[in-house]
Formats: structure tokens, C-alpha cells, sequence
């Protein structure tokens, strides 16, 4: 993975883990929560993913479609972790689930 790819995967997840809190809000970590959590998300999912799906690796070279699959899959899978690690939050204190 290039440095760039990583850079492209932290900024969509932290968007995704922002996004998904503004459209469910008993899912909100708060805004550095959500960012930390979805670009955690973002890259260590992407690179998972990555590892499934060869397509998403970066070889080094700047690929604008690889970067547009690294960012929409960052984005969503930040997305996806923030909704999981807020739920288990949520679980735990007993405040309603989404």
C-alpha cells in the first residue's frame, strides 16, 4: 500500500465514521471519537479487504481507480466500525440501541 492510499483510507473512514453517526444518532461517539474510530476503520478494513480482494491493493503507483475503491471502501468499512464499537458502547451503558 502506498502512502497516499493510507492517507486516502484514514480521510474516508474518519468521513464514513462521521457520516454514519450523523444519520444514526444514538451511533455518535462524538466528533473525534467517530473520526479516530472510522479511520481505524478505514485503513486496517481496507487492508483486510485488500488482502481478499487483490484489485485493492496499490502497487506502489498512483491508480486513480484504485484509490477511488480504497476510499469508498474506507469510507464504509470506518462507517462500519463505528457503528459496531458504538453499539457495543451503547450495549454496555444501556442506552438504546439504533
Amino acid at each position: 500500500m502506498s502512502a497516499i492510499g493510507l492517507v486516502v483510507e484514514l480521510v474516508a473512514g474518519a468521513i464514513g465514521g462521521n457520516g454514519i453517526a450523523s444519520a444514526v444518532k444514538t451511533l455518535n461517539l462524538g466528533t473525534l471519537g467517530n473520526s479516530i474510530v472510522g479511520a481505524i476503520g478505514g485503513a486496517a478494513g481496507t487492508s483486510f479487504v485488500g488482502a481478499l480482494v487483490p484489485a485493492l491493493e496499490n502497487v506502489g503507483h498512483v491508480d486513480m481507480s484504485g484509490l477511488a475503491t480504497q476510499a469508498v471502501s474506507g469510507g464504509v468499512l470506518g462507517a462500519i466500525l463505528t457503528a459496531v464499537v458504538a453499539a457495543i458502547r451503547n450495549a454496555s451503558t444501556g442506552a438504546p440501541a439504533a
